[in-house]
């Protein structure tokens, strides 16, 4: 079997485990390797205490996941997730690593136009609204204390990181940069969504597909969204030694 020529590590949305990737693995082609990255306090790191503070949970992602980071790669990640991809995306170009190939940032505004206030709610009852609000939670959680407890202390936690963010006046990221979007998903206006483009040097794109926050987890819209993906990733490959062999 031919070896992958990226790494694709995937960074999940708030009250979320990384495991939401891991049906992408047979979805993608071999020359793609997923990598879910998961966050401490859930999935299988559920026994580690959650990091709520940005740059902290920034620095040790990037420190775990170096060596998956010194081979090609490129970086996903989905609403907080997204936020988490550009940190890593930013810190690595701090220590002088090599950087990603592009960088995929799906349902959330441009971190210099960010809204505090959407994670001002931390009471059970306000969190639970926004897991409602936003669709693409299980209907069987909420009748299931003991799961209600857990992903709500996560999102709690979760909400406090997106809080502690603090942007930073940086140089445009040299990679490309695709932002993906839920059509009906509320992000509070175009120009928090186009702000997205400062922050590349490279090519920009802007997908939309059909549904709101959660988008990615219909069927068709998943299809959609991977198909970008990949083609994105095989223009990227051009320029890497040896890639067409490996992903032949």
């Amino acid at each position: 079997m031919a070896a992958p020529v990226f790494n694709l590590l995937c960074l999940p949305n708030a009250g979320a485990s990384a495991m939401m990737y891991l049906r992408w693995r047979q979805r993608l082609p071999a020359w793609i390797k997923l990598v879910p990255v998961e966050l401490p306090g859930r999935g299988r790191r559920i026994g580690e205490p959650c990091i709520e503070d940005h740059d902290a949970l920034v620095a040790q992602l990037c420190h775990e996941q170096a060596a998956v980071m010194r081979q090609p790669h490129a970086l996903f990640g989905h609403s907080m997730g997204a936020l988490l991809a550009f940190g890593l995306a930013r810190q690595q170009r701090r220590l002088g690593g090599l950087p990603a190939s592009a960088l995929f940032v799906s349902g959330t505004a441009a971190p210099s136009r960010r809204d505090d206030l959407r994670f001002a709610g931390t009471s059970d009852a306000a969190l639970t609204a926004d897991l409602r609000r936003h669709g693409g939670t299980p209907a069987e959680l909420f009748d299931c204390p003991e799961l209600l407890r857990m992903t709500l202390d996560t999102l709690r936690a979760d909400y406090q990181l997106c809080r502690s963010f603090r942007y930073r006046e940086e140089a445009p990221l040299a990679m490309p940069l695709q932002l993906l979007l839920g059509r009906s998903d509320d992000l509070g206006g175009p120009e928090r969504i186009l702000a997205w483009q400062r922050e590349a040097a490279g090519a920009f794109a802007l997908h939309y597909f059909e549904g709101g926050h959660f988008y990615l987890r219909e069927p068709q819209q998943e299809t959609a969204l991977l198909r970008a993906v990949v083609q994105q990733l095989g223009q990227c490959r051009i320029g890497i030694p040896h890639a067409s062999a490996a992903a032949a």
